[in-house]
């Protein structure tokens, strides 16, 4: 039976068709390969008014966790690699090391409590279930803000935000610098639907985000975002509701087209760059020509089902992202103290694996149709965060001339691509002071 049926799944619900709907138009480009979108699985549908927001909590089966272990047990390994160094994936000794901490050491139910330790909802927007994360602080004057995750990532990497943005005071800040934040899952990501049709770009995400901050009343709002969620922000920021005051990105779009065009096609870089320019564009270059996860999922997403199928297969592709994060994760493995821990890798690996999301997650890449890195057109006011082992730094000449409304740049001594999730501290203060001229002036 379906009750059955999501008893095993940890979720609770009515199963309800989903309805279809075209695919929002946007400019196709070259390097726009990059994207995808999905949301509700059937069963998660639950058969109440459109605009209900109703509680949830994580409570995943045993008999699932049962599952996991037990085919981690029957894992069959490749032979090692030829090389020496990161250059051909994930190093057979860190998925070594990966296995037997999953096996041996990891307990799934420490960030199911730290979760539930939140209040989660699921409301049903444009026809499929969103699931989020909403904590209203108690300081007077909070402002509001919606964080949107990327991929490889889910609400796990922003679960050690929450508390320093909601609660600035108890975490040496000000009363002052107080959020409320909502942080959803993306379409077919964690616990949110899966469309059952396409449509479900960054643009079409981006306009659910204001229909939930709207249903949750508020008449303001800031917007933050890395990874596609630093996608999904800049379009908010280029829809601009009127109830937006400025957005926050820590992966800017802010690459000129033409250098853009240059680094993606492996040409020689543009006269007249700055060294800055230049190094950008070096960086450019190098995640361009080792993107190919981001290709696959941009044209077969389909044909990843051994993600669903294998822990392992999902856990390496997952940690084969970019350079910089793979090796701060393998010393993680090898007992060195980095941004992220085995565990940190693990709760979010691990609820892909759960929620069976790793291919509906895929499609984003499928159904984008924006030039990931390119300038979107945003209007609104934005701050920006530069992290040093971001897949590329924004120059702030750049960041100029894509946001003409820049209200905050600073580049940070620390940190790369999963900038909340690794340092947490910088990314906090990082967000308080981008949008501290906002509150002034809203």
């Amino acid at each position: 039976s379906w009750r059955a049926h999501r008893r095993r799944r940890g979720l609770s619900g009515r199963p309800r068709r989903h309805r279809p709907h075209r695919l929002l138009g946007a400019a196709a480009s070259g390097i726009a390969i990059l994207g995808i979108a999905s949301l509700l699985p059937s069963y998660a549908k639950a058969a109440t008014a459109c605009d209900t927001i109703r509680p949830f909590q994580v409570n995943i089966p045993q008999a699932d966790l049962d599952d996991l272990r037990a085919r981690l047990a029957r894992t069959r390994l490749p032979e090692k690699e030829t090389v020496g160094d990161f250059t051909q994936g994930v190093p057979l000794k860190t998925t070594k090391q990966l296995l037997e901490h999953w096996q041996n050491k990891y307990d799934w139910r420490k960030v199911e409590a730290r979760i539930n330790a939140v209040p989660n909802f699921i409301t049903e927007i444009d026809g499929l279930d969103i699931h989020f994360i909403h904590v209203r602080s108690r300081h007077e004057n909070a402002l509001p803000l919606v964080v949107t995750h990327g991929w490889p990532g889910s609400i796990i990497e922003q679960l050690k935000i929450i508390g320093p943005l909601t609660d600035p005071t108890a975490h040496g800040g000000s009363a002052s610098d107080a959020f409320h934040i909502v942080i959803p899952s993306m379409p077919g990501y964690g616990f949110s639907g899966k469309p059952e049709a396409t449509g479900w770009g960054p643009e079409r995400i981006a306009s659910a985000w204001t229909i939930l901050m709207r249903r949750l009343g508020y008449t303001q709002f800031v917007a933050q975002g890395g990874d596609w969620g630093a996608v999904v922000t800049d379009m908010i920021g280029v829809q601009a509701p009127p109830e937006l005051l400025g957005i926050h990105t820590n992966m800017p779009g802010a690459i000129p087209d033409a250098i853009n065009g240059a680094a993606f096609s492996g040409a020689p870089a543009p006269a007249g760059l700055s060294d800055e320019e230049m190094h950008s564009y070096d960086q450019l270059v190098f995640f361009y020509k080792h993107v190919s996860y981001a290709f696959l999922m941009g044209t077969r997403p389909q044909t990843l089902t051994g993600l669903t199928d294998s822990p392992i297969a999902l856990a390496t592709y997952m940690l084969d992202h970019d350079g910089a994060s793979l090796e701060m994760i393998a010393r993680s493995f090898d007992g060195q103290d980095e941004g992220l821990s085995p565990d940190d890798v693990l709760d979010n690996i691990t609820l892909f694996w759960l929620t069976n999301t790793g291919v509906s997650a895929a499609r984003l890449y499928w159904e984008n149709k924006l030039a990931f890195f390119a300038a979107k057109g945003v209007k609104v006011p934005v701050a920006v965060s530069v992290f040093p082992d971001e897949l590329y730094q924004t120059p702030r000449a750049w960041a100029e001339k894509a946001y003409p409304n820049l209200v905050h740049y600073n580049k940070l001594p620390k940190g790369g691509h999963f900038a909340a999730w690794e340092q947490p501290k910088l990314f906090t203060d990082e967000v308080r002071a981008g949008f501290r001229s906002l509150r002034k002036s809203g």
